[in-house]
């Protein structure tokens, strides 16, 4: 008879796991529970917010039921696959308890203060165990769609691709890497079947690991991100690396020391753009989109890369191949409250002129409103940076890992400009291309860049060379 009520017990719940809400990622932090044990929850219904190294998203619970347990709490750091939260989906036929193992308890921390760190696009996250740490502050929540968790759930989508590649958190990737070592011949040890560091190592010529000596500070470190409190008669503060911030910094020194970047710039009359910009903003075809000069932007360096496809290209280390793409998927660099990020226009190659108006549109306002999902920022292939808008001339873009090309837009500004053998002023802007020098060369790059230029101040090239 025990065993009969101990199954129907068993059988009364049932647990969510922590999907990979991302591709390839290995943890997530739960930032906040919106339900708590006893409330009633539906099939889709949202009942926390989490943070990966590339957005802030929300996690529908795919089963109708009574919350019986959270098993881990706010600013923990769980790995994907382990048990969030139980559901009783058959509440009031008994009381007995499911039958689980339930979380340690946390570990006591101080609290820190609040503040949360904006996430870039194809970042890792830090190679962590699950571990406890401070909850950091609310911030804006980037929302996944409840379909879209349920496909990851039920094995189809992102998951099917996965199964190809071996497990292992982006720095154990970086790792082998530098050491030459294909991840496919590493035997793993880790929980899960990933590959760790030292699995890595002793894949190689064993070598001592290090490990991280904790930072001595005067004041209590804040949350990285987060506003600093200025200590009465404190020199300095102290702002622990960890988590995005170190996630980010990380990619920026791999892209930077990976891939050797080289940059060219031109400065272009634009004021036959900016009159076009003016007249498309009053079309009726165009009604309903935001016309700006990125619009115009954005289609010139599409038709650059298809009059120069070999640029549209990522260097596949592992295997020592040039990989070409045959589509595009643009990515904009777009400022939120979240901080930077940089979702990209999908195919941005196939679409007209108001398709891709609308598209911008709609990416920015996602983007603003802190909803961009990490689906949105994964895949693409070329960038574009505007930094114009800050005042600012020009730059020296870091390329996005896994692309080859990333064009900054410096500020528009009425200069002096000899046109037509006269110093007339006219619209003026410095255009800035990085590119990986692994496989684009400066012939290619300066192709680009000069065909973006050359579209730029004659815009009825984007019909003679369409």
């Amino acid at each position: 008879m025990t065993t009969m009520t101990d199954t129907s017990n068993a059988a009364r719940f049932r647990e969510f796991k922590m999907p990979d809400v991302g591709e390839g990622l290995t943890e997530a932090e739960i930032l906040k529970w919106y339900v708590q044990p006893g409330d009633t929850v539906t099939d889709g219904q949202v009942v926390c917010e989490v943070e990966t190294a590339k957005a802030a998203v929300e996690l529908p619970i795919p089963f109708d039921g009574v919350v019986h347990e959270l098993r881990f709490p706010e600013g923990t750091t769980v790995d994907v696959g382990q048990v969030i939260i139980a559901v009783d989906v058959a509440p009031g036929s008994g009381d007995a308890a499911p039958a689980q193992v339930p979380a340690p308890a946390a570990e006591p921390e101080p609290e820190a203060p609040k503040g949360r760190q904006p996430v870039l696009v194809g970042y890792g996250v830090a190679e962590t165990s699950t571990k406890r740490r401070a909850r950091k502050g609310a911030g804006v929540v980037a929302p996944v769609a409840a379909a879209a968790i349920q496909g990851e759930l039920n094995g189809h989508g992102p998951a099917t691709v996965r199964e190809s590649r071996p497990l292992a958190k982006p720095p154990v990737r970086k790792l082998a890497k530098d050491l030459g070592i294909d991840l496919a011949t590493v035997v793993p040890t880790g929980e899960g079947g990933v590959i760790t560091r030292e699995d890595v190592h002793a894949a190689a010529t064993p070598v001592p690991v290090q490990a991280q000596a904790p930072v001595a500070a005067e004041a209590a470190p804040v949350a990285a991100g987060a506003p600093a409190a200025v200590v009465a008669g404190a020199r300095e503060t102290r702002i622990p690396v960890k988590g995005v911030r170190k996630a980010i910094a990380q990619a920026m020194v791999g892209s930077a020391f990976t891939a050797p970047h080289v940059t060219e710039f031109v400065t272009v009359d634009v004021t036959r753009t900016m009159k076009l910009v003016a007249e498309l903003k009053e079309d009726k075809d165009m009604a309903g989109v935001r016309v700006n000069p990125l619009l115009i932007i954005a289609k010139a360096l599409l038709v650059a890369i298809r009059r120069n496809p070999d640029v549209n290209s990522a260097w596949d280390e592992a295997n020592q191949e040039i990989v070409r793409k045959h589509y595009v998927n643009l990515g904009i660099a777009a400022a939120t409250p979240r901080g930077l990020i940089v979702p990209n226009i999908k195919d941005a190659h196939d679409k007209t002129l108001p398709e891709l108006a609308a598209a911008l549109g709609e990416l920015v306002s996602t983007a603003r409103e802190g909803k961009t999902s990490p689906a949105a920022m994964a895949g693409g292939t070329v960038t574009i940076t505007n930094v114009g808008v800050f005042g600012v001339d020009t730059g020296t873009p870091i390329l996005n890992p896994g692309e080859s090309a990333i064009l900054a837009v410096g500020a528009i500004k009425l200069q002096p400009w000899v046109h037509k053998g006269k110093v007339k002023p006219r619209q003026v802007t410095t255009l800035a291309l990085s590119f990986d020098h692994r496989l684009v060369d400066g012939e290619l790059g300066s192709k680009v860049l000069a065909d973006v230029a050359a579209i730029l101040e004659q815009p009825k090239r984007l019909i003679t060379w369409a």
